[in-house]
């Protein structure tokens, strides 16, 4: 009886509210904390906050891109102008930086139709003598036109000293591999080599480590009188 006793004393302690199990010698401890979570790492797609420059703008806008999951689609579309757009779920590589850099207040649309008919001989990709304002500004050749002479021109290099000269909100442009024009804005993350990441449209729009995945063209900076340390 003492021992029936003593066993049904030794359960109920053990059932006890409160009651803190003795763990083996080398045992994992107990967690107690209950839905304790890992810190999570920021999410590379949030915005600049606060966007006080031209360039913050620029990132932020390219990066909404990313995020409605923008599909590639460099169709001809008529559209009003100025301020005119393709539908927001498409769009070419240009579309981003024409997206971004209106997010800015400035319109590529505008500025390199105005400019092809002053000056047609400069812009290698207009599709009629005079331009045309629907599709002008969404050809990569045109935008390295604009640029050349409007835009601040960088080190198309990524090593050494001219590594430094990437900066967020920056234009790059590439030949790929199968000898087309690609673009795109080079973003405020950073890879482990400290260049930015770049946000661009080849399929779907995606932000990507991929600065030096093709032959750079050109790297330039727009508005031209922007610092370099943004």
């Amino acid at each position: 009886m003492r021992t029936k006793t003593s066993a049904l004393t030794m359960l109920l302690l053990l059932l006890a509210p409160g009651c803190r199990h003795a763990q083996p010698p080398g045992a994992a401890p107990i967690l107690e904390a209950v839905g304790a979570r890992a810190p999570q790492a920021p999410d590379p797609l949030a915005p600049i906050t606060p966007a006080v420059s031209p360039a913050d703008r620029i990132v932020n806008r390219a990066k909404q891109e990313v995020r409605s999951g923008v599909t590639y689609d460099a169709s001809y579309r008529a559209m009003k102008y100025p301020g005119g757009d393709v539908p927001s779920d498409r769009g070419a590589c240009t579309d981003v930086l024409i997206r971004a850099l209106r997010a800015a207040g400035y319109d590529l649309q505008k500025l390199i139709h105005e400019d092809a008919r002053r000056d047609p001989a400069r812009y290698p990709g207009l599709e009629r003598p005079g331009g045309d304002g629907n599709i002008d500004h969404r050809r990569a050749r045109n935008h390295l036109a604009f640029f050349e002479r409007y835009g601040r021109k960088l080190p198309a290099e990524t090593t050494g000293a001219a590594a430094a000269s990437w900066q967020p909100g920056d234009l790059v442009y590439w030949k790929l591999d199968n000898n087309l024009d690609h673009c795109g804005v080079l973003s405020n993350v950073r890879n482990a080599q400290d260049l930015p990441l770049v946000i661009h449209n080849i399929g779907i729009a995606r932000q990507e480590d991929c600065l030096t995945a093709w032959p750079i063209v050109a790297h330039y900076r727009y508005p031209p009188g922007a610092s370099g340390n943004r």
